[in-house]
């Protein structure tokens, strides 16, 4: 059973090392772990590079262009619910300390989207507030693809 499993666990890691293969894989992790849904992309790139390291500016480029994607649906999605909001009540929805902050920072404030557990949120937070789109996309991929980089040059250092 475990010569099974280390032969599975094997031949998935140099599945995932194929470039055609790999690099799908972790655009699909890192959209939809940025959306609200708790998924982690880290390991799956940290897994990628680890097991070829001429992977690492591809894998980090790939996983921020996914992850930022996936922060824009959240954005999308945080607008989309605010307008609902807004027409099932016929008012618009009360600004909180939080949401008045946010609001003060303005699209800044996605630089902090990389953060986990209120970075995804913070994506959709940033549509509901109206924050305007494309600077809020700028943003998040720039937090975004830093946190990719330490991130993972520092488990291949340790690695």
């Amino acid at each position: 059973m475990e010569a099974w499993l280390t032969d599975t666990i094997h031949a998935l890691m140099a599945l995932l090392a194929l470039p055609q293969v790999g690099l799908t894989s972790l655009f699909v992790i890192a959209l939809v772990s940025a959306t609200l849904l708790p998924l982690g992309s880290e390991p799956a790139v940290i897994l990628l590079v680890t097991a070829n390291p001429a992977m690492f500016w591809p894998a980090i480029v790939v996983a921020t262009i996914g992850n930022t994607i996936g922060g824009a649906i959240s954005w999308w999605m945080g607008w989309g619910a605010e307008r609902a909001y807004e027409h099932a009540r016929h008012r618009p929805p009360p600004n909180a300390r939080a949401l008045a902050w946010l609001q003060r920072f303005g699209a800044r404030a996605c630089l902090l989207s990389w953060l986990p557990l209120v970075g995804d949120p913070l994506c959709a937070v940033a549509g509901w507030l109206r924050l305007p789109f494309w600077p809020c996309v700028l943003y998040m991929a720039i937090g975004k693809f830093l946190r990719y980089m330490v991130m993972t040059a520092a488990a291949v250092w340790v690695l």
